[in-house]
């Protein structure tokens, strides 16, 4: 059996924090979803389609500070300090520019696509003014993307809770009066989960960059530092990530193209599936915690050159990680109305998640053994294998939906039961290559 000198305590020591941040951030998603659950199915389906609209698009963002985080790692685990600064720089650099040209194209293209995709008017004009404010948090969350890249590479993953909590107390207050026009303010309803969410990560934005003057010796890591630009480091951050961007990418697009095939099946139908996204997400935040490690950890031991490590370090990161995620089934099992209740108040469409909501439990099992591995492909640099595996299942997992939808008179709960299928091939997929890749032979 072969062994690894990274032990637990340091795989929990980058994954607790960032699994706290996970716990906080996905009370934003908790809020906006119990908030506008008791507004109406219409806006609960229309934050559904908005949200996941939104989270594909952030996740080019997403993917590319991955990418980034992934050589911050590796040049940490060499021992370049000064050039981790020069490298989250030129991360940013392109990460502002992206967002702007996002929000700038699709402030004028979004009204065509949702009249194109859409079936009901009604969700259509909830869905476009959702957006038209949310499209602009894409500028703030960006810029958080980079300052997480740089915290998550060096291992030092606090911030990112304190963080989180600044985010989540801000969202939950202006959601409750934005969305209600409680405190004096004006009732904006589903916008108003949008705008108190471009504010929560305005705020955030804010507190990365005073910790990181006040707290971080930025001159030991060559941070804000403003050096020229320079087109060979671009080049090399840009080999790693642009898979890493397009994978987020079209794996989000294949959750969006979930939701456009649901809501041909009615707004109720859409309600359901809503609630059993945010309710699955909670689900997943352990499972983001030691993905972050698995990526990190994994090119840190490839950059002290100790390869044969790699293996032992993914399977100890898997005996942390399915226990946790466990323990959040079992929850969901045992009083799953009670969970189903913190979404909404309607007894209906309490009953009618119920078979769903056991289908994603089962679902998030697989999905902890398919992710981590996915992440130990991506930590070797083989971004581009990362990228092919996941192009190969979203194309599976669009093709399966799309079949589901479309059997006759189709339940909710069977067209979730892809989520499944998704999470036992990425894990298949990644685990032979890991077993059989020449990923010991990539440098970054």
């Amino acid at each position: 059996m072969l062994k690894t000198s990274v032990t637990y305590k340091e795989i929990w020591k980058i994954a607790y924090p960032i699994i706290l941040g996970s716990v906080v951030q996905n009370i934003i998603s908790v809020t906006d979803t119990a908030f506008l659950g008791r507004v109406g199915e219409t806006e609960l389906g229309a934050a559904a389609i908005g949200g996941v609209f939104y989270l594909t698009l952030v996740m080019l963002g997403f993917g590319f500070s991955i990418g980034t985080q992934i050589i911050v790692a590796r040049r940490h685990g060499e021992k370049k300090f000064r050039e981790i600064g020069t490298t989250i720089e030129h991360s940013h650099y392109f990460l502002i520019v992206l967002a702007i040209v996002l929000i700038t194209t699709m402030k004028g293209a979004m009204p065509f696509i949702f009249s194109k995709v859409l079936e009901s008017n009604e969700i259509r004009i909830a869905t476009q003014e959702y957006l038209n404010y949310r499209i602009i948090g894409l500028f703030f969350a960006c810029i958080n993307f980079g300052f997480r890249a740089f915290y998550i590479g060096i291992a030092k993953t606090k911030v990112i809770t304190y963080t989180t909590v600044f985010m989540a107390i801000t969202n939950v207050f202006l959601d409750y009066a934005l969305i209600f026009g409680n405190f004096g303010f004006q009732k904006y309803g589903i916008a108003g989960a949008a705008i108190a969410s471009v504010i929560a990560e305005i705020f955030a934005c804010i507190y990365f960059i005073f910790y990181t003057l006040k707290f971080v010796d930025f001159r030991f890591y060559g941070l804000f530092t403003f050096q020229k630009f320079s087109f060979d480091l671009f080049k090399r951050i840009l080999t790693v990530s642009l898979p890493m961007m397009l994978q987020n990418f079209i794996s989000f697009i294949g959750w969006f193209f979930f939701f456009l095939f649901v809501e041909k099946m009615g707004e109720h139908s859409l309600a359901i599936s809503n609630v059993i996204r945010s309710i699955y997400v909670v689900m997943l935040i352990p499972i983001w915690g030691f993905t972050s490690a698995t990526n990190t950890l994994v090119s840190f031991v490839i950059g002290r050159d100790r390869k044969n490590e790699v293996i032992p370090v993914i399977l100890k990161i898997l005996k942390l990680c399915i226990p946790a995620v466990l323990a959040i089934v079992l929850i969901n099992i045992i009083i799953p109305d009670k969970v189903l209740s913190i979404y909404t108040n309607n007894l209906v469409l309490i009953q009618d998640s119920l078979p769903s909501l056991y289908v994603v439990s089962i679902a998030a099992v697989f999905l902890t053994m398919g992710f981590v591995l996915f992440n130990g492909v991506s930590g070797t640099g083989m971004t581009k294998i990362s990228f092919l595996i996941e192009l190969v299942v979203i194309v599976l997992y669009i093709s399966g939906t799309y079949l589901l939808v479309n059997i006759q008179n189709p339940r909710i709960e069977l067209v979730w039961l892809i989520e499944i299928f998704y999470g036992i091939i990425i894990g298949l997929f990644s685990w032979v290559y890991l077993k059989f890749g020449n990923w010991k032979e990539k440098s970054i």
